[in-house]
């Protein structure tokens, strides 16, 4: 882990890899920072919030100087009231890879001891349990991280070999000591938007890689409808030169190139906006995405502790770094951005099933005795509903906490949690439109489209065969979907 920019790309990288290191130079700038608090701390004897002061409310209540580290491991403690779904195990890799990373640039004065014992448990695949529920998104995600950092104290419990146990069981095991947290770092691990950021970057990386599928998939279910491919012509989408935009158009030409069944002389004039509007509705979403990338990644490379610590400048700021606004509001904006490549998805879908263009109805040689695709359709319009629901907006609400000290809250973790399931959803409504897209295309036969649908489908029918008469569609379905989230795309 070197300490330069952080990219969701990185993040990936380092999630995928087996260990993570601190560059020495990151090691200092710790030491320093907690050396500096120390240090002032004894030479002025002043009141600093969260360092020898009560939380939230009761930070007017000072703290003798005997109780403040029992002050550090009664914040987690207190603080760990997460309820709900657990949180997946990637995401709570993704989390101990952020908080210690947001300790590297040496502004939040804990000891090297601490941060180290946070790279052990990536390292050692040791994994706290967390909760979804729990963090208003200000002061930062408190229950969420209080999760995660129980095992540092000897509590909480771990995913340890693929199985949950006690974190002084695990500890134990490890021949790992629960650590002693010194002043101010039980507020240092808490406070943060680690919970929020690793929810995004997650969908951010995936939302890139929606956006692609909407195009193949669309393109592939543009061939077997028996669509046009005039709309994508460059010089219609010069003229309204949104980057998102030509950058859908591009690809659909890229995988409608060299199709003969995309150049075979077509009876209608215009195809349904499903099809014809792909590169204006798909586009506006990956401008949205790259929007939100900027977001997410603009906070990975952030500070979002309290209070933060600047040795350099001699200064202790007590300050809202950890608050979620920006991630909530680009949160809420990419759900509805996903959820849109599902709606136009689902009618893609819809019009392969109604018998248009010498398909037959619902996709199936005997409809009647046979329903085919109808259901589906049904499934994926169920869906793209719920997508709707969940796009209510969470970062205009906000709800009053700690006495009224925490007075507006951005309900980020809410608006992180949602999105997540958005991404979920959007890829199993894509994966149904390939489900039914892949038999109309075989209706199709011996026709063929391009060279890199082709190849393509050729992956795909590997997993999911042709219908020939009606059986189970669930396993074929939820199989599509682990395929979209898996297989190796084509380039653009």
């Amino acid at each position: 882990m070197q300490k330069t920019k952080f990219t969701i790309e990185s993040l990936s990288e380092l999630l995928g890899s087996a260990k993570l290191e601190i560059p020495n130079s990151a090691l200092t700038d710790i030491e320093r920072s907690y050396e500096y608090l120390n240090e002032r701390v004894a030479r002025t004897g002043e009141t600093i919030y969260g360092v020898n002061t009560g939380f939230g409310s009761l930070s007017d209540i000072r703290i003798d100087d005997d109780g403040l580290e029992a002050l550090q491991s009664n914040l987690i403690l207190s603080h760990a009231c997460g309820t709900g779904k657990r949180v997946p195990n990637n995401i709570v890799r993704a989390m101990l890879c952020l908080k210690v990373w947001n300790m590297l640039y040496g502004n939040s004065g804990v000891h090297k001891e601490t941060v180290l014992r946070l790279v052990d448990h990536f390292n050692f695949d040791i994994l706290p349990i967390i909760y979804t529920q729990g963090s208003l998104g200000a002061s930062g995600d408190l229950a969420p991280l209080a999760h995660l950092c129980l095992p540092l104290i000897g509590q909480g419990d771990v995913i340890m070999n693929g199985k949950q146990v006690l974190a002084k069981d695990a500890l134990a095991e490890l021949g790992w000591k629960p650590l002693q947290l010194r002043m101010k770092e039980g507020l240092a691990l808490l406070n943060g938007t680690q919970f929020m950021s690793a929810y995004g970057a997650y969908c951010v990386f995936h939302a890139e890689r929606l956006g692609l599928l909407a195009d193949l998939i669309g393109a592939i279910a543009l061939d077997a409808y028996g669509g046009l491919t005039a709309p994508f012509d460059p010089s219609v989408h010069e003229v309204r030169p949104h980057p998102g935009q030509i950058t859908s158009a591009k690809r659909l030409r890229a995988f409608l190139n060299d199709s003969p069944l995309a150049t075979k002389p077509k009876e209608h004039i215009q195809d349904p906006y499903s099809f014809r509007c792909m590169p204006q509705v798909h586009g506006a979403s990956l401008d949205a995405i790259e929007h939100v990338k900027q977001v997410v990644e603009r906070e990975l490379n952030s500070v979002s502790d309290n209070p933060l610590i600047f040795p350099d400048e001699d200064k202790i700021i007590s300050a809202g770094n950890f608050h979620g606004q920006p991630l909530a509001i680009a949160y809420d904006y990419l759900a509805i951005a996903l959820a849109e490549l599902a709606n136009i998805s689902e009618r893609r879908t819809f019009q392969l099933i109604m018998g248009k263009n010498g398909l037959p109805v619902y996709l199936v040689k005997k409809p009647g005795l046979h329903s085919g695709f109808m259901i589906p359709q049904y499934t994926s319009a169920g869906i793209v509903s719920q997508n709707k629901q969940l796009c209510t907006p969470a970062s205009v609400d906000s709800i009053v906490s700690s006495n009224g000290q925490e007075d507006h809250v951005s309900m980020g973790a809410n608006a992180a949690t949602k999105l997540y399931e958005v991404v979920e959803n959007v890829y199993q409504v894509l994966a149904i439109e390939l489900f039914t897209a892949a038999q109309a295309l075989d209706f199709r036969r011996p026709e063929k489209s391009s060279p890199v649908i082709e190849k393509f489908m050729k992956q795909y029918r590997k997993l999911v065969p042709f219908l020939h008469e009606d059986e189970q569609m669930h396993p074929h379905m939820v199989g599509t979907k682990d395929f979209l989230m898996k297989v190796d795309l084509p380039k653009t």
